[in-house]
This record gives C-alpha cells, sequence and structure tokens, in this order.
C-alpha cells in the first residue's frame, strides 16, 4: 500500500478548514488534519466547526468536490480546570466528517489529574467512533516517550495511542530502539517534519522552530527514516510550520512543496524492517 499523506493545519496556519481540504487536493495528499478545537492562541483564528453551520457545511463540499477525507482533529489539551465536555462539539463534527483520530497533549504536571483527564478524553472520543492519540511535547507536561508510554499504562482504554511528532521525538532524544519496543497497536499516524540536527536548549527558541521554523523532510538533521521505520506503516501527516517560507510561496505551493519533498526523501530511504535497524 502507498504511503499516505495527511496535511496538517499548523502546515498552512490561520488557513479555514474547506479552503485548507482545497489545497491539499491540489497538492496531492490523501487527508487534511483539521483543527476545529479553539485554542485562544495569539493571532490563530477559531474555526469551530458546529454540525449544521456553515463552515462545516462548506467542509463537506470541500471533500465531495476533491475526495480528500480528514484524518484527525485537534487539539484536546489536557490543562489544569479543563472541562472534557468542552471536546464534545468537536467530536460530533469529528464523526460527522468521519475522521478517525482525535489528537491530545498534556500541559500539567499533576499526573494523577492528567491520567485522569487523559482517559476521559479517551472516553469522550470513543463514544464518536474516534481514538484518542496521545502527542507528548518536549516543552509540555509529557514530555518524552517515556512519560507518554507511563500514560498510556495507567489509562488503559482500548481507543488510546500515541502519537509520534519527528520534531518532539529529536528533541525528547529519544531512541529509536525504545520506539521500535511500543506496542504496534498504539500508532494510528505520525506527525512528518525535519529541523536542524541541534536541540535548542532555550524553550523560547524551542517553541520557534516548532512553531515557526521547521524544515522541509530531509533538508534537517533528523533522522528521519530511522523513526519512521521503527512504526508500523501508518499515515504521516506533514506538520511543518514554516512562517518565512509559506509567506514568501503561499499555502498552496508550501503545502505542495512539503509533500513533493517528503515523497522524494521517502524513494531515497526505502522502509527497512524493524529487524535491520
Amino acid at each position: 500500500m502507498a504511503q499516505q499523506y495527511s496535511l496538517a493545519y499548523l502546515t498552512v496556519l490561520g488557513c479555514p478548514p474547506p479552503e485548507q481540504i482545497y489545497i491539499a487536493s491540489r497538492a496531492g495528499y490523501d487527508y487534511a488534519s483539521l483543527r476545529p478545537i479553539y485554542m485562544g492562541l495569539p493571532g490563530e483564528p477559531d474555526f469551530s466547526l458546529t454540525p449544521g453551520s456553515e463552515m462545516m457545511s462548506n467542509v463537506k463540499t470541500a471533500m465531495a468536490e476533491t475526495g480528500v477525507r480528514v484524518l484527525d482533529i485537534e487539539l484536546a489539551r489536557v490543562v489544569e480546570g479543563m472541562d472534557v465536555a468542552r471536546y464534545e462539539r468537536a467530536c460530533e463534527a469529528a464523526a460527522e466528517l468521519g475522521a478517525k483520530h482525535l489528537l491530545s497533549s498534556i500541559w500539567t504536571e499533576d499526573r494523577a489529574f492528567y491520567v485522569q483527564k487523559f482517559g476521559e478524553v479517551c472516553d469522550l472520543a470513543s463514544r464518536y467512533g474516534l481514538t484518542a492519540d496521545l502527542e507528548y511535547v518536549p516543552i509540555a507536561g509529557v514530555r518524552d516517550l517515556r512519560g507518554a508510554l507511563d500514560v498510556l499504562d495507567a489509562v488503559a482504554r482500548g481507543n488510546m495511542g500515541l502519537m509520534i511528532d519527528l520534531h518532539h521525538f529529536h528533541r525528547a532524544h529519544d531512541s529509536v530502539e525504545d520506539l521500535a519496543k511500543v506496542p504496534r497497536e498504539y500508532f494510528h499516524f505520525c506527525h512528518l517534519c525535519d529541523a536542524p540536527a541541534e536541540i535548542p536548549t532555550d524553550e523560547d527558541e524551542m517553541r520557534r522552530i516548532l512553531r515557526e521554523a521547521r524544515s522541509y523532510v530531509g533538508e534537517g538533521g533528523i533522522d528521519v527514516a530511522s523513526i519512521l521505520d521503527a512504526m508500523p506503516e501508518i499515515p504521516c501527516s506533514i506538520e511543518l510550520p514554516n512562517v518565512r517560507r509559506s509567506r514568501v510561496l503561499g499555502n498552496a505551493e508550501f503545502a505542495a512543496r512539503c509533500l513533493a519533498t517528503a515523497k522524494a526523501y521517502r524513494n531515497e530511504h526505502p522502509r527497512r524492517s524493524v529487524g535491520s535497524l
């Protein structure tokens, strides 16, 4: 089966969901990864999807006209004082659109709290036929592979998963050997990108690169092939925000180049079995 790719929201930051789907189609992506959960970040629009809304209708039209499907929605953050019910409308919309996964991450240090709340995220997602996939982030509360697996071991829900972002994997100093030991059923999709090999020690610089300055696949210093080969064959959602390039090229051309460079890299680095890593 050919590798499948999704266009992640951060790659075309600020792009409305219908336009994101049309851009994905023109570039040759199989899926789009939408952000209908408003996070209140500076300069980021609210693209909440409500069943029956004009935005929802426009998304459905874009999907019907292009054949691009929705792979996942984001981001169900686990934060202090959260009410998991605030994510229900997005899950309902995701199910209506045929999405498969709900992406989550943890932004608190309180283990008892975040284990309980991620379990609630899993339960909510399950009611809508979605997996709940935990993404660790090196500047968040759960910041590496070990921490994410600890959460999954404690939560133990049938629809939970582990979402590896290659930028975060590299920045967390995780190893492909450890990744290859993770239960295969945890993997549903991953975030694909590259970044400079040098890992920033300053959190602000780490944040800047992950939000604004990631690299085309094969252009940076991450061992992309080895990380991908340590996981099953799953869809790759290209999350590659680069503010400078997207402004110069425009979202459509930038998204196309992200996909073209990823495909070229994979052609140059054919998949190896886990045993050969």
